[in-house]
């Protein structure tokens, strides 16, 4: 095997896992693996141009073919639909059920009304674990720009689940419970 080789072999087994769960969350589930292997094949075309830090690059790579594949529309409301999706039977039952899925509920209604930019910082940060200079990298802007979106996107998303948290019932489509007003006699 050739150092090409050699290096695009660490490349897959280091990063695919993080790839293919950035490419999940923003495509269709069985569309992924074929997503993701369209972003390995662009590595092992440009395995010279990779830095030594691929993650962001593969990330950046893996933005632009999901962009391909679906076109920018509904891509937001598609992160948080699928964010939803991953929980697991098990995850609620290790959890007062009510009071998780309250809380799921109010997260990804806050996440889904982000604008896209902001939802995917958000995502790239928390979800991906990247420092704002690589997740700058796999968003395609600069630094600068990422951390204004980032900082409009946790912000947002803290009032919006703020908020909710103060009148669940509001955040539900429920209208609150009338009181009842005992006359004094």
């Amino acid at each position: 095997m050739d150092e090409r080789e050699a290096r695009f072999t660490r490349l897959y087994e280091t990063h695919y896992r993080n790839v293919f769960g950035y490419v999940v969350l923003r495509a269709a589930p069985q569309a992924a693996e074929d997503l993701t292997g369209e972003v390995f094949t662009v590595a092992w075309r440009k395995i010279e141009e990779i830095p030594d830090q691929a993650l962001p690059w593969l990330l950046g790579v893996a933005r632009n073919v999901v962009r391909q594949s679906h076109g920018a529309a509904g891509r937001a409301r598609g992160l948080a639909d699928r964010l939803a999706g991953l929980t697991t039977d098990a995850d609620l039952h290790a959890w007062d059920v009510a009071e998780h899925l309250i809380a799921r509920d109010q997260a990804l209604a806050a996440l889904r009304a982000l604008p896209a930019k902001e939802a995917e910082a958000v995502a790239l940060t928390a979800w991906h674990g990247l420092g704002p200079a690589e997740a700058a990298r796999a968003a395609g802007c600069s630094r600068t720009a990422f951390i204004v979106r980032l900082h409009r996107g946790r912000r947002r998303l803290a009032k919006a689940i703020e908020a909710s948290q103060e009148s669940p019932a509001r955040a539900h489509g429920r209208a609150p419970r009338p009181r009842v007003i005992q006359e004094k006699q």
